[in-house]
This record gives C-alpha cells, structure tokens and sequence, in this order.
C-alpha cells in the first residue's frame, strides 16, 4: 500500500510523483502488444510524435481506450485513484487523451506550463488545508525513460513559481542545471500537475519510447470544446463512465468518483 501522506508532501513539494511497478511485466507486454496491431507508421523525428489521440490534443473520440479493455483498466486504476483525489479532489472528469511514441533522434518538446501568466485552469494552490489544482497529468510507461534516456522532464517546484520562465531556461531546454528528466522503468506511473513547468527531452535510447497519457481535471474544468468518448464497445464500471461527463459545478451536477464524498453548501 502507497504512504498517501508521503506522496501528498512530494507532490506539494515537487509538482510530480512517481510511482514505480504499478503495471507487472506482463500488463506492459499486453498493452505494448495492443500498440503494436495497431500498425502505427514510425515516429518521425521532429517532437510531439502522437498517437491515440482523443480530445484537446486531435479530433474528440475515444482515442486508445477503443484498441482494447486493458487502456480502459486505466482510467480509474486501484494505485492511481487515491492520488487523483488529493490532488483534484472528489470530482474528477477525463479530459483528454494521447500516446507518445519517440525514436532515437527524435527532438524534445520545449519547456512549458508553470509561472505566470499561466493558462487558464493550469493553477495550482494551496488553500485552507488541501490542494487546489486545476489538470493532474498520469502518464504511463509502457518502455523505461530517464536520464541517458529521454522522456518526461521538469523543473521541480515550478508549479508554485510566481514569476515567468526565464529565456536562459528556456533555451537551455532540457540543458539547464535546474532541469530533472527523473527515472521511471516501465511499468511506472508519472503523475504531474500541468501548473509545473515541464517538457520532453530528445529521445536517446536504441529503444522506442512509448507512453500513455490520461490527463484529468476538476469537473468544471475543460481544455477544449472536444470531448473524449466513452468506446463503444466495451463496458464500462458506473465509476468509469462519470469520468465522461460533460464539464459541471462538482457536486452540485457533477458526482463523486468517491462513495464516502460529501459536499456542502451554503
């Protein structure tokens, strides 16, 4: 079992969190394997290489969750739920969807997110006891990514950052000394608030990259007028499917993914 207390502290301290062998070999085998029949061309070498896409990122639908239950055993894993909650709260809603596939030599993605003026619901505070976040990030590893490497990178702490991100860093990329591209085999869980500021560093390893990104938000919230959908033909837990509600006041219009949630008003 996860210290929830521990993992709460890192997350308000850093931006992010890891959590490492959350998927065994063999569920990685199986979702690399469903990648795979899929018969996706190779990633090409300028950045942002997607695939899978649903909602803010391409056209709404259901993106990946269609290719099979696994990607849909996801949305609300066992490990990953209890932290959406400390992060988000009780009212949680899908927001978007993608897969990044990245070969040697494929560029990063350029620092973004975090500091002032951020984008709207790309917050993150601290109010009365508990956190208020706008969009939390999961992203999924489906190789292993880190220094050496390539993959997700941040700069820790970002996400509380009052001032704009200076032009030295941002040029220096994934250079900068203040820059962390963190370990995560595969198998491993990123989560990460999109206030921290954070890119893609350029792909190194003879392996291809592969991750999934699930990006949530507090139900009020949406990135674009896209939606992702429910597939069509796979069932769906009654937890599950609240996370593709339309955007609405939590609580009020919008139910708790938690059975123990209660919400007051005045």
């Amino acid at each position: 079992m996860d210290d929830l207390e521990l993992l709460q502290y890192l997350f308000d301290l850093q931006g992010f969190v890891i959590l490492e062998n959350v998927l065994s070999k063999e569920e990685v085998t199986t979702l690399n394997a469903i990648v795979d029949a899929q018969n996706l061309s190779e990633p090409g070498l300028a950045s942002d290489q997607r695939f899978g896409r649903a909602a803010g990122s391409g056209p709404e639908g259901t993106g990946f969750l269609n290719w099979g239950q696994p990607f849909c055993d996801l949305l609300d894993h066992p490990r990953i739920l209890p932290l959406l909650r400390f992060m988000l709260g009780d009212y949680i809603r899908l927001d978007r969807i993608y897969g990044i596939h990245m070969r040697k030599g494929t560029d990063g993605l350029i620092l973004h997110g975090g500091g002032a003026p951020y984008s709207p619901g790309e917050f993150y505070h601290f109010i009365q006891g508990r956190i208020e976040n706008g969009f939390v990030v999961v992203a999924w590893n489906l190789t292993d990514t880190g220094p050496g490497k390539g993959g997700f990178f941040c700069i820790p702490g970002s996400h509380k950052s009052n001032f704009k991100l200076p032009q030295t860093l941002f040029d220096a990329h994934d250079r900068s000394s203040v820059a962390y591209i963190p370990e995560a085999p595969a198998g491993s869980a990123i989560l990460f608030s999109e206030a921290l500021t954070h890119g893609t560093a350029p792909w190194q390893a003879d392996f291809h990259r592969r991750s999934v990104l699930y990006k949530y938000c507090q139900s009020q919230l949406a990135w674009s007028a896209g939606r992702v959908q429910p597939p069509a033909d796979i069932a769906l837990t009654p937890r599950q499917q609240i996370l593709f509600r339309e955007p609405a006041d939590p609580g009020r219009y919008f139910p708790s993914l938690f059975e123990d949630s209660q919400r007051f008003f005045l």
